[in-house]
């Protein structure tokens, strides 16, 4: 699995797995990328907002690998909705890095933290303005590939309207209980590759006994399972680890999650297409005969 890439719509490969760094501290990350790497990973995922460039950085540059073969991304914090911003925020991200390149950086969020599910406002000229410090920063050769992170249709449709490149990926909460699948069909119509950041729905799902049962079935973990579902939609997984015999276990997931389940497990766990109470946005859940997530004990219709 370590081995194997997809290709972004600039013709550059990524790695389907990737290691997630938030809430790694950046004391503590250098460590973390150093031991995936000494795994076999060559994708390493941080951002501005998760404090711990630096260390990442410090992984990456003694890791003992040449740059050239790793995979190194970042995001623009949500806040910078300037050109001058975004721009500045790119450059301290390569000089707190120690790097001369990142392979790919992307705005974290069309919404700052604080407005997120709190405003209508989609900040649509301020995201507009971040893309355009990407697309400069891309030009010169700063960035190998550029792209956005908790964008919806809309959001992106708007960026593309003033856009001079596609955005190469969108990445995007997306686990076995939260599959926006409207918008995973979305970007790849559109060649825009479909991240998957906490595949394993933060660990909350750890525990959830109709998941360790689905897990067993195939003989693997629940996390194997977890990784194996995102990679199956043709996403790329970025599961966050600091422990070296978790990131190892994660890349043991070379099965298929075969379609047919036995009776079971029909009955304890269903794949459903279904219309969120709140919000009304078609996506995957696995929920209970009541129709309860059972990952988040939310109410769902079909």
């Amino acid at each position: 699995m370590l081995k194997e890439t997809y290709t972004l719509n600039n013709g550059v490969a990524i790695p389907k797995l990737g290691l997630g760094t938030w809430f790694i501290d950046d004391d503590k990350v250098a460590d973390a990328v150093r031991e995936a790497v000494k795994i076999g990973y060559r994708h390493i995922d941080t951002a501005q907002a998760y404090g711990n460039e630096r260390g990442v950085g410090e992984g990456v540059r003694t890791c003992g690998i040449p740059r050239e073969e790793l995979f190194v991304v970042s995001k623009v914090a949500a806040e910078h909705k300037t050109y001058e911003e975004a721009k500045a925020g790119i450059d301290g991200t390569l000089e707190k890095m120690g790097l001369d390149y990142l392979d790919m950086m992307i705005i974290h969020s069309p919404q700052p933290w604080v407005k997120v599910n709190q405003s209508d406002d989609r900040y649509v000229e301020g995201n507009r303005a971040a893309w355009r410090a990407l697309e400069e920063a891309y030009k010169e050769g700063k960035l190998k590939a550029i792209g956005i992170s908790n964008f919806q249709i809309g959001d992106i449709e708007s960026l593309m309207e003033t856009a001079e490149i596609k955005p190469m990926v969108n990445q995007i909460l997306l686990h076995i209980s939260n599959t926006p699948i409207e918008l995973v069909d979305y970007c790849q119509k559109n060649d825009i590759l479909v991240e998957a950041y906490s595949p394993i729905a933060h660990g909350e799902i750890l525990n959830q006994p109709e998941i360790k049962a689905m897990a067993d079935k195939y003989g693997v973990t629940v996390p194997q399972l977890c990784i194996r579902y995102t990679i199956q939609l043709g996403t790329i997984s970025l599961p966050k680890t600091a422990n070296p015999e978790h990131m190892k276990s994660n890349t043991e997931v070379d099965f298929e999650i075969s379609a047919r389940r036995s009776r079971a497990m029909e009955r304890a766990v269903v794949f459903l297409y279904m219309v969120d109470v709140y919000n009304k946005e078609k996506f995957i859940a696995i929920v209970d005969s009541r129709q309860v997530c059972i990952v988040c004990n939310h109410k769902y219709l079909a």
